[in-house]
C-alpha cells in the first residue's frame, strides 16, 4: 500500500528541511505553501530536484486550513495520506509502524499521539499531555470538518498508533503570541458563522476554566514553568475567540 504526505507550509525555511527528511519514507510528499516570503518556496525546489517525489504546489490559505488541506488530498496519487505540519517530526520508530499497519484492511484510519516540546521541554501534562490525531487515513473513506482547529471524520474503524509525532511548535513566546492572534481571527469568524454567540459572562469565564482544566485538572503543572506559560497562553487564546467573537456580533448588530 502506497502512502502520500501533505504537509502545509507558510514562511518554514528553519523548519522544512528536517520535516522532508523525516517523511522521506512516504511515496510521494504533497507540499501546499501559503505564499511564503521567506526560502521555504527554494528550498522545496532544490530538494525536489534530487527527490522527484516531492510536489510543489502554491495556494493562499483563504482562512480555511480544511481547504488548503483538501487541496492538497486533490493533488495526493495514492489512497492513503498523512498529514504532517512542517514543525513535527515522523521518527524512524513511527515510520516503522505506519507502514506496518496501512496493510491492515479492516482500519480507514490511525490515531497518532503527539508529544510537544517547547522551550527545550517536554509538555507531557496538559492539553499536550493527551493529543491524540487521526493524521493517517484512507482518503477514500472520510473527509475534513472544521475550518481552524480541522478533523478528519470517518465512518470506517479508526485504530491507534503507539509511536508518537514529535511537535516542536512556537520557539518563542512572540511567535506564540502571534499564532495565538491569527488562530483566534479564524476560530472566532468560524464561530460566527456557524452563527454562535457569546456575552460577557462567557467571556470572562471560558478563559479562567480552560486554565483550571489545563492547568490544574490536566496536570499541567507537573510541567514546571513552561507548563504554567503554556496554560496561561491557551487561557489568553480563549478569551481572544470569545471577544473577538462578541465584536463580530456587535459590528453586525450595530448596521
Amino acid at each position: 500500500m502506497k502512502l502520500s504526505a501533505v504537509i502545509l507550509t507558510k514562511n518554514e525555511e528553519e523548519n522544512i528541511i528536517d520535516c522532508l527528511n523525516a517523511v522521506s519514507f512516504c511515496d510521494e510528499i504533497v507540499i501546499v505553501d501559503d505564499k511564503s516570503e521567506d526560502r521555504t518556496k527554494e528550498i522545496v525546489k532544490d530538494y525536489s530536484a534530487v527527490n522527484p517525489k516531492v510536489k510543489l504546489y502554491e495556494r493562499e490559505l483563504g482562512n480555511s486550513f480544511s481547504a488548503q488541506r483538501n487541496f492538497g488530498i486533490e493533488k495526493t496519487e495514492n489512497e492513503w495520506v498523512l498529514f504532517v505540519d512542517a514543525d513535527e517530526r515522523i521518527t524512524q520508530d513511527l515510520s516503522q509502524e505506519i507502514l506496518e499497519n496501512l496493510s491492515i484492511p479492516e482500519y480507514s484510519g490511525f490515531l497518532i499521539p503527539r508529544v510537544d516540546y517547547m522551550w527545550g521541554k517536554e509538555l507531557k501534562h496538559g492539553d499536550p499531555g493527551s493529543t491524540k490525531l487521526l493524521r493517517l487515513f484512507d482518503k477514500r473513506r472520510g473527509s475534513l470538518k472544521g475550518k481552524v482547529h480541522e478533523i478528519w471524520e470517518t465512518s470506517g474503524r479508526v485504530g491507534q498508533l503507539i509511536n508518537p509525532i514529535l511537535h516542536y511548535p512556537h520557539p518563542t513566546i512572540s511567535l506564540f503570541l502571534k499564532e495565538i492572534n491569527f488562530y483566534s481571527d479564524l476560530r472566532a469568524q468560524e464561530l460566527f458563522e456557524e452563527r454562535k454567540k457569546t456575552n460577557f459572562f462567557l467571556i470572562l469565564l471560558y478563559p479562567k476554566a480552560k486554565f483550571i482544566k489545563t492547568y490544574f485538572l490536566k496536570l499541567g503543572f507537573m510541567d514546571g514553568a513552561a507548563g504554567f506559560v503554556h496554560a496561561i497562553l491557551m487561557s489568553l487564546y480563549s478569551f481572544l475567540v470569545r471577544g473577538k467573537l462578541w465584536l463580530l456580533w456587535n459590528k453586525r448588530d450595530s448596521i
